[in-house]
């Protein structure tokens, strides 16, 4: 059974460092995960994506030069290293997988992922 568990979240100041993790377990290989937000009052956003073979990465525009997703092999794990954080970076991040053809081909899209995490919260304050 497949399984994704995202944690990491915290308050911060902005300018300030974070690293969420999101832990897969019942899959191994031949996946992507992605990075998604969402914040109050607001629809969910994509932030960021890496294909587990090959390790290829997208991101969201607002999270260039700022932002790295990773994956850490040894622990079937995918990292999201937030650097600059500003205020409007709050929001509750989740990590999804998924192994369909529309995962690799729409990393971006919510509804290319079958299993979600549950969300962390992530608060910057100015």
């Amino acid at each position: 059974q497949v399984q994704v568990e995202d944690a990491g979240g915290g308050l911060v100041q902005a300018g300030d460092s974070l690293r969420l993790s999101c832990a897969v377990s019942g899959r191994t290989s031949n996946y992507a995960v992605g990075w998604f937000r969402q914040a109050p009052g607001q629809e969910r956003e994509f932030v960021a994506a890496i294909r587990w073979n090959g390790g290829r990465t997208s991101y969201a525009d607002f999270v260039k030069g700022r932002f790295t997703v990773s994956k850490d092999n040894a622990k079937n794990t995918v990292n999201l290293q937030m650097n600059s954080l500003k205020p409007a970076d709050t929001a509750v991040y989740s990590c999804a997988l998924g192994f369909r053809g529309d995962t690799f081909s729409y990393p971006s899209s919510p509804a290319s992922y079958d299993y979600w995490g549950q969300g962390t919260q992530v608060t910057v304050s100015s």
